[in-house]
């Protein structure tokens, strides 16, 4: 029997105002609209290169609470990349919410965090040596 493959992931996050979510995704942190579903936004799909994150916008009244508020450090969301230094610096000068800069991690990676108007936290990171055979 053959394994199925996966094509492709996403990071599915809520939002309490999903159009200002978009506009963030896309001006602060360089992702683009895929599809924006809904008259009033309900629902998006944003992406980089082949990463995407799904936007949902929140029941009224719903509270978002970030991972990092239940669990010290843990990200909502977590993108492996290729060059983690230019993206940093790229979102930095778009002026995106920086969680915590630059910084070398004891799993061999190094990585960075931004937030979302949420304070949801997002991560960003790039492996340090090919150790695990280049793969996160």
């Amino acid at each position: 029997m053959t394994k199925a493959g996966i094509l492709r992931q996403a990071s599915v996050l809520f939002a309490s105002n999903l159009p200002a979510t978009i506009a963030y995704w896309q001006e602060k942190l360089g992702f683009e609209k895929y599809g924006i579903f809904g008259e009033l936004p309900v629902f998006a799909i944003m992406e980089y290169g082949n990463a995407f994150a799904m936007l949902k916008q929140a029941p009224e009244g719903h509270s978002i609470v970030p991972y990092w508020q239940t669990s010290e450090g843990l990200w909502n969301a977590y993108f492996w990349v290729d060059d983690v230094q230019s993206m940093f610096d790229d979102m930095r000068a778009r002026g995106a919410t920086i969680d915590y800069g630059l910084c070398d991690q004891f799993y061999n990676v190094r990585e960075f965090a931004v937030y979302d108007p949420d304070r949801q936290s997002i991560g960003f990171g790039q492996l340090l040596t090919a150790a695990t055979g280049g793969k996160p």
